[in-house]
């Protein structure tokens, strides 16, 4: 039986295929904007990983063997967080200073500062895994003046761990026809999950310090 999208914008394997022979370029990318270009977060980068593997092993979609779209794919992953970095670097804290609403605040500057001080770079390995957090801890990991040597260090490993382990995870699961077939098969579910719950965390997240700061403004106008 045919497997039918039903979000076909996100689906990975409508992705792919409808790319043809930019099918790689076209994942890179993805990987790419996914940490660098700040728009990325509702992209699917877990599955897309996942099934460029499977792919890879069941078709000859990509042209290459499975080590060299693994690591193109790592590396796409790299160069975004080095992006996201300079963008958190290079213009974070001044977005962050003039707009004293939401996500952006002073606070926030200060609370990124202490979190990659204390946590820095198992933050910056572990975010890979974590949809929103893999968009945005680059960006913050630059805003909190994270030594770049030592970011770029461990981008690297995340990137590696993830860009490359995922998309050979998905050409090992090839191996296991049941779990591939579930894979394929419930795709549209897992994507569901993962849009459904990143939106529920993005939105919760921006209310809540939009009330914070609320709260804070109406205490400092408060009498006495």
């Amino acid at each position: 039986m045919q497997h039918i999208a039903l979000i076909p914008w996100l689906d990975p394997e409508v992705i792919i295929g409808a790319a043809g022979p930019w099918a790689l370029l076209v994942v890179c990318f993805i990987v790419f904007a996914e940490t660098g270009l700040l728009v990325g977060f509702l992209l699917p980068g877990d599955t897309l990983l996942l099934i460029a593997g499977l792919l890879t092993h069941t078709s000859d979609v990509f042209g290459l063997n499975v080590w060299w779209v693994s690591l193109l794919i790592a590396l796409a992953a790299f160069v975004g967080g080095e992006v996201g970095y300079l963008i958190g670097h290079k213009g974070g804290p001044a977005v962050f200073e003039r707009r004293d609403s939401g996500l952006f605040s002073r606070k926030n500057v200060e609370r990124t500062n202490a979190f990659f001080t204390r946590y820095g770079g198992i933050t910056v390995i572990l975010a890979r895994f974590v949809p929103i957090v893999r968009t945005f801890a680059p960006v913050a990991a630059g805003v909190g003046h994270m030594p770049w040597r030592r970011y770029s260090l461990y981008n690297l490993i995340g990137a590696l761990l993830w860009g490359f382990g995922l998309t050979m995870l998905g050409y090992l699961i090839a191996y296991i026809p049941p779990v591939a077939w579930f894979v394929t098969e419930y795709i549209d579910l897992i994507l569901l999950v993962a849009v459904g719950g990143t939106a529920v965390v993005t939105l919760w997240h921006y209310f809540a310090e939009r009330r914070r700061v609320r709260q804070e403004r109406a205490s400092e106008v408060s009498p006495g």
